[in-house]
This record gives C-alpha cells, structure tokens and sequence, in this order.
C-alpha cells in the first residue's frame, strides 16, 4: 500500500471513528439550541460555531456524517444485492427472464438518476418524520442504483455459465439455487466488491445534492446534504468561511474513497 493510500485510509478511519463516537465526542447535542449565540464565530465553547438556530455546526457536522457514513454504504449494499439478484438470474436462466431483465435495466440506465429521486423525494409528504425521511432517501438511491451492476453481473454469469466447473456440478445433480448461491456467487465477488465501492461516494454526493435542495434528510437530523444548505446563502462565505466544513468533508471523504479503491501509485 502506497503513502497515499496509507494516509487515505487514516483519514476514513479517523472520520468513521469520530462520527461513530459523535454521541461521546461532540460537545453538544445536535439538536440542542443556544438563541443567545446565533450565527456566533469559532470560540472555545464552539470550535465551528453555530447556525441561526444557535445549534453547534461541530456537533452537527460529527452527527452528519454518521447518518452519511452509514447511510450510503447501507444503501449501496442494498444496491449492490439488488444488481447481485438481477444480473444473476438474468445470466444464468437466460430466455424471457433475461430480456425483462435486459429492457429493466436500459430503462433504469436512461433516466437521469438526480431528476428521478427529486420527482420521487418530492412526491413524499412535506411533514414526514426526519428518520422517515432517512429511510426513504436511501431506499429511494438503493432502488436507483441497481441497473449499471446489474448488467455487469449478469455479462459476468452469461460468460461463467458454461465454465467446466459450473458443467461438472450441473451434472452432478446441483440444482439451480445451488449453483447460484455456491458455485457463481462466490466468483462474482470481485465484480460485486467493486460495483459496492463505486456505489458509496456516488451515494454521498447524491444525498448532498439532495440536501442542498431541501428534499434529504429533514431537520431536525443533519447529515452532509443538508449541512450543506447553508451554503446557499453565499454572500455569507466571505464572512463564516467555517461554513465551508462540511463541503470541505465531504471532498475529502469522496477523494479517500477514490485512492483507497483506485490502488493507483501514481499521485505519490
């Protein structure tokens, strides 16, 4: 592993670890309101600041970002099974199976993802629980993200399927069941791997777009999307560059999450 992938790793670490403990390490709830010290600078009692709700930006930048943290990697694995399902059967049963599968996916792969989950984010209730809201917005990325692994999957089994050892346990007696979940499966797990990683950082930015847009996760529950609607009063930056944290965050995360999978030697 390379030094950029050394330091990549320690920081994901250290940001997993910090909002994994943001119960014990932020300093205040994240909900929690100080009228008194709105819009307030850094100071010691708040090392970010706070927001005009008088809410500490540190303790709701380390909530945030555990919702994000475990949010889009839930999502992606949800993803990443649905594609596993598809493609497998897809692959493997061929026939009219394989063209549903087949016109599914072509139909996911043209919509354009973002203008889908706004139309379907903006279709929920305005006064929906924030833990709703949550849910909703990950299972909404989960059941957009599925057709790009899917397809690879099922390229990968069509080719797999009359392998010499899938042959030899067909004739054995496996039945098809088996044969998925013992014989292809295990060997799609390069395929799926990487369809998963590529998921996560694509799930983090969309939910940061959602955010800012208003249509995440609801308040009273933060996250890095709709920390991020601060910034959409941008005469203030100049003034609270503090308020760029969470954008700065969230590049970094993304950026780790690309050296740490890319394995790439060459920005050292």
């Amino acid at each position: 592993m390379k030094l950029l992938r050394k330091l990549a790793v320690g920081f994901l670490v250290l940001v997993a670890g910090l909002s994994l403990a943001a119960g014990f390490v932020a300093p205040y709830d994240y909900a929690r309101q100080f009228r008194d010290h709105s819009n307030a600078p850094p100071s010691h009692a708040f090392l970010l600041g706070t927001d005009d709700l008088g809410r500490d930006r540190l303790s709701r930048l380390l909530a945030g970002s555990r919702i994000s943290l475990l949010c889009a990697p839930a999502a992606a694995m949800a993803a990443t099974a649905i594609a596993a399902a598809i493609g497998m059967a897809a692959g493997y049963f061929g026939g009219w199976l394989d063209e549903t599968a087949t016109v599914l996916t072509d139909l996911f792969l043209s919509l354009p993802w973002l203008f889908v989950l706004l139309t379907l984010r903006a279709l929920l209730p305005l006064n929906i629980t924030p833990w709703a809201s949550t849910a909703a917005t990950f299972l909404l990325l989960a059941a957009v993200g599925w057709a790009s692994g899917a397809r690879v999957v099922r390229a990968s089994v069509a080719e797999m399927r009359f392998a010499g050892s899938i042959l030899h346990a067909r004739a054995c007696g496996c039945s098809g069941a088996r044969l998925l979940c013992f014989h292809l499966l295990p060997n799609l797990r390069p395929v799926l791997s990487a369809q998963f990683w590529i998921l996560v950082p694509v799930f983090l930015l969309t939910e940061a777009n959602l955010g800012l847009l208003g249509l995440g996760i609801a308040e009273p529950v933060p996250s890095l999307g709709n920390l991020l609607a601060d910034l959409q009063n941008y005469q203030r930056i100049r003034e609270a560059p503090w308020m760029l944290t969470p954008a700065l965050l969230l590049f970094l995360i993304v950026a780790s999450l690309h050296f740490v999978v890319s394995g790439r030697d060459t920005w050292e």
